[in-house]
C-alpha cells in the first residue's frame, strides 16, 4: 500500500510539472481557482461558527 502511494506522488508530481511548463497561464488560473475555493470555504466555516455563537 505504501508503494503505490509513493508511485502516485510521484505520479501527480510529474503531472503537476508538466501542466506547469506547457502551460503556465492555465496553471496559474487553476491555481488562482484553487485559492479562491479554498477561501469561500474558509468563509463559509466562519459565518457558521458565527451562526452558532450567536
Amino acid at each position: 500500500m505504501a508503494q503505490a502511494r509513493k508511485i502516485a506522488m510521484y505520479v501527480l508530481i510529474v503531472f503537476v510539472l508538466y501542466t506547469i511548463i506547457t502551460s503556465p497561464d492555465r496553471a496559474g488560473d487553476l491555481v488562482k481557482i484553487g485559492f479562491e475555493g479554498v477561501s469561500s470555504a474558509a468563509k463559509g466555516v466562519g459565518e457558521f461558527m458565527t451562526q452558532l455563537v450567536s
